[in-house]
């Protein structure tokens, strides 16, 4: 009976504590393991909460660029509560096959997106105020990527490091007493470390992939975002 109890009460923490606003969410990340001059990677991925498209091409034998671009757009909880975003992304940067298997790629990213949250709830305790809240992003980082790539699987380790700031912010929402505003202008830049692992497998040109990840915000550890992500996508290969 007391597991009982002590199951219920995780089960509430964790249901209200993804009724708060939410500033953040991480986006898959592009990790093509490219091995050669005109080579293009083609993703499309997401979860029930986004949906996302991936590209990148070798330019040289060992430079290339990528593009990313994502929606999201979870559904709103029965009282109305809920947000969304958008984010495009490009970067290049350098890859180089160690041996028949192993690559490793680095690469530049900067990205611009928006987010807006509304939380028509809140306006029972705060009807002075118009329950939303909405502000652009820029999102500046590195991300190394290393792995193992095979005919009909590859794996992955990647780690985006990276600074997101956030700017216009606009609305007025108060939640559980602290006005998200001035919180957000408070915190409106967070260096964030994020690591990945990626798996994809299938046949030569099409695969399945799978990527989980978790984001660390070194900044402000209790940031309002969301820190673990996980995906799922085809992958496309080819020459």
């Amino acid at each position: 009976m007391k597991n009982f109890i002590k199951l219920i009460f995780a089960v509430t923490i964790l249901v209200l504590a993804s009724c708060s606003p939410k500033f953040y969410t991480p986006n898959t990340q592009n990790v093509p393991l490219l091995t050669e001059k005109g080579e293009t990677n083609l993703t499309l991925a997401g979860n029930t909460n986004q949906v996302e498209f991936q590209g990148a091409y070798a330019v040289t034998q060992h430079f290339a660029l990528q593009a990313n671009g994502g929606l999201f757009i979870p559904a709103d909880l029965d009282n109305g509560n809920g947000g969304s975003g958008k984010f495009i992304e490009v970067g290049g940067g350098y890859f180089n096959p160690i041996d028949e298997h192993w690559v490793f790629e680095a690469y530049g990213l900067i990205g611009i997106g928006n987010f807006e949250n509304h939380f028509p709830s809140s306006l029972i305790d705060y009807p002075e105020t118009t329950g939303d809240i909405s502000a652009n992003i820029l999102r500046v980082g590195i991300q190394p990527n290393f792995g193992y790539k095979s005919k009909y699987f590859s794996a992955a380790i990647s780690t985006r490091i990276s600074n997101i700031s956030y700017n216009n912010i606009q609305g007025s929402l108060v939640f559980d007493d602290d006005n998200q505003i001035d919180y957000l202008e408070d915190n409106s830049s967070n260096l964030l470390f994020e690591p990945a692992l990626t798996v994809k497998g299938g046949i030569e040109k099409f695969k399945l992939q799978l990527q989980y990840g978790y984001s660390f915000n070194l900044t402000n550890a209790d940031f309002m975002q969301d820190e673990s992500f996980f995906t799922v996508g085809i992958n496309f290969n080819f020459n």
